[in-house]
């Protein structure tokens, strides 16, 4: 007896935690940025004309001046890197106090001029349910690139999932400056099983090599799918027949 009460309560806690991951199951692929075909701290490759001195991100396609960018270093213009942002490292230290460093999630982010060549970063989503409404939420911020200067007022991303669209709050980021990290969370529906998500960062004033950076990208149900609520009622509810028969051998 005993033996089979606790094969039905693990029954039980086995259900309420994959309803619970299932809820939480982020439809994005490599929304950190951390997986790509030849390193990082390079502009992205555009369709399939691939340059030794750029790099794919996986599962994500990029039009225009993108990159992807280590956030270790992402500052230091002593490093072999593509492209430097202004940061207490530039300069070998000389640079601004302005508070850039890595994201909220570390490693990798992405950086997008608005300015020059704009272009969208983008990723086909799948496993979606038309009708159902998505959570998408990321880090955002925005900096300039090392050897220019002037204010950008206005930085934000323009997002989309399928035909709908919505923006970032905007962000002002005076001339040498970064505006730190900020969050961004948005509701989507979908309209079908699989739809395009893109980034396309915009701003102005022009001439001033605007850098809108993003990272940690996750897009989850906001609200449990018909199947997830089952496993967890099901699950509550044999944890409450544990609970009742506990009571009922208690009181024999």
């Amino acid at each position: 007896m005993r033996k089979t009460s606790i094969l039905l309560a693990l029954a039980a806690a086995s259900l309420c935690v994959t309803a619970a991951q299932a809820a939480t199951t982020n439809l994005v692929k490599n929304g950190d940025f951390e997986l790509t075909s030849n390193g990082t701290s390079k502009q992205l490759n555009e369709g399939s004309y691939a340059r030794a001195d750029r790099t794919y991100l996986s599962d994500w396609s990029s039009k225009g001046y993108n990159f992807v960018l280590n956030g270790n270093n992402i500052d230091d213009t002593n490093a072999a890197t593509a492209l430097a942002l202004w940061g207490p490292n530039s300069y070998s230290g000389a640079g601004p106090k302005n508070g850039l460093g890595v994201s909220p999630t570390g490693g990798n982010v992405l950086a997008a001029d608005w300015d020059y060549f704009p272009g969208p970063v983008t990723q086909l989503v799948s496993g979606l349910v038309a009708g159902h409404a998505y959570t998408l939420s990321f880090s955002y911020g925005a900096g300039q690139q090392v050897g220019f200067r002037g204010d950008n007022l206005v930085n934000y991303w323009d997002v989309a999932l399928g035909s709908s669209k919505q923006q970032t709050a905007s962000l002002a980021n005076v001339s040498q400056g970064f505006t730190g990290w900020h969050q961004a969370s948005m509701t989507f529906t979908a309209t079908n099983s699989s739809e395009l998500l893109s980034f396309m960062a915009k701003g102005s004033p022009t001439g001033a090599p605007p850098f809108m950076l993003l990272d940690g990208v996750s897009l989850v149900s906001a609200v449990p799918e018909p199947s997830t609520w089952g496993m967890l009622i099901g699950g509550l509810g044999l944890l409450g027949f544990m609970a009742r028969r506990r009571k009922a051998v208690v009181a024999v």
